[in-house]
């Protein structure tokens, strides 16, 4: 489903016309198609009906309150890395019971916290969390389940910075470490375990990395409950991959039933998956203006008001976003472009060697599937205020968040009195 067309050569999401977005609300700007997130979001739940199964969204992907809100709406639970993304999700009512604490990196207050909001379970990723986990549970008289996010050794076949379930990635154990620590917990008092976990990687367009993982995950599963652990839930992480540039990629409905597949005969498990990307990246483009447009020894430049302050995928990763006029002018002359940002670094940049059409100063561009790892990776950078966003729902917009002013910029800088003549 796509919630952006052209109608009358003009873009508009869902049912709004993008101009009328800019003229209220100025660019850079970010838009979610309201439409597109509920679809995505009922794919994995069709696909996992006959299967005991929660969907927690991978709060990290993009952390927008209401955002958050509509993912409870539609029944979700949550993904969550941080303390903050713990407040985040509890500030808009999310129910504790469903929330998944992931992370190679929780502190002893951030696990306090989640101890104190009693969710679902931490995803233990070494030795010093398990025990940090117990001690802290003992001094809070609580009980924390938990699981054992494990490294399936499975190559995802993405971007080397986006891969997770190596040996030699940051994050969880090894099989070896899983079983050791598993006796470990029937010294601790106050850790439950009631499951196994792992996560892969991000931007994984091959369900069959996915395939092997489970079948390691239910092989760690066997060994477990032969020696007598009751392990309930089954974490098979997110990372499901979209089409950026129009190639075909299995979607959630594929995904979700390849899976359920292989736990066909797994009695009383529940499982748990945790998508971001493939839930909000196809709901969001970013909408800019072109600033500039400049010619020198055959190379173009369109320059525009959106940068790596806005969007660092295509920095960060060299990763593929389509460009698109928001005007269609089907008599136009085209040429290639690198399109590129405002910001003092060569490596601002949104696309290269784009064919597009010969655009003017005022001219509006919309850079598509940014809805994810778009405005949670935007930055300050060159002092640049952070852009609105906004949620359209059929012919209705709303505005989620405000523009940041040069205010909020300097609210949290303080001039010593020493500094002061």
């Amino acid at each position: 489903m796509s919630g952006y067309k052209y109608i009358n050569n003009e873009l508009l999401c869902e049912e709004v016309p993008v101009k009328e977005l800019v003229r209220v609300f100025g660019t850079p700007l970010y838009v979610y198609s309201y439409g597109v997130i509920q679809h995505n979001y009922y794919e994995y739940t069709r696909a996992l009906a006959n299967i005991d199964h929660l969907v927690c969204y991978s709060v990290k992907a993009n952390s927008n309150l209401s955002l958050l809100k509509l993912m409870s709406n539609l029944g979700a639970g949550f993904d969550i890395v941080s303390g903050e993304e713990l407040q985040r999700v509890l500030e808009i009512g999310a129910t504790p019971g469903k929330i998944v604490y992931s992370g190679v990196g929780k502190s002893r207050e951030e696990i306090e916290l989640a101890l104190k909001a009693e969710i679902l379970m931490f995803n233990v990723e070494s030795l010093g969390e398990l025990l940090l986990i117990n001690d802290l549970a003992v001094n809070l008289k609580l009980k924390a389940n938990i699981s054992f996010r494990v490294n399936p050794e499975v190559n995802a076949r993405t971007h080397p910075y986006i891969t997770t379930g190596m040996r030699e990635n940051k994050f969880g154990i090894t099989f070896e470490e899983a079983i050791q620590f598993s006796s470990l917990t029937r010294n601790l008092s106050n850790v439950n375990l009631v499951g196994i976990d792992c996560h892969i990687g991000s931007q994984i367009t091959d369900i069959e990395p996915y395939l092997f993982s489970i079948r390691r995950l239910i092989q760690l599963y066997f060994t477990l409950t032969e020696q007598g652990f009751n392990i309930k839930i089954i974490d098979i992480g997110g990372g499901l991959g979209i089409s950026y540039q129009g190639k075909a990629v299995p979607g959630p409905e594929e995904w979700s039933s390849a899976i359920v597949e292989e736990l066909k005969e797994m009695v009383g498990i529940k499982l748990i998956v945790e998508p971001g990307r493939s839930i909000v990246a196809s709901s969001g483009v970013i909408i800019g203006k072109v600033l500039y447009q400049k010619s020198r020894e055959g190379k173009n430049f369109l320059i525009v008001d959106i940068g790596m302050n806005n969007l660092i995928r295509p920095c960060l990763y060299n990763a593929y976003h389509d460009l698109k006029p928001v005007f269609l002018e089907e008599e136009k002359e085209t040429a290639i472009f690198d399109v590129v940002g405002p910001l003092c670094e060569t490596s601002d940049f949104l696309g290269k060697e784009r064919n597009l059409p010969w655009m003017q100063p005022g001219d509006l561009l919309a850079v598509m599937d940014t809805g994810a790892y778009g405005f949670s990776l935007a930055s300050n950078y060159n002092s640049k205020p952070k852009a609105a966003e906004v949620l359209v729902k059929g012919k209705e917009y709303y505005l989620i968040r405000k523009k940041e002013t040069f205010k909020d910029l300097i609210s949290k800088e303080i001039i010593p009195e020493i500094l002061e003549n």
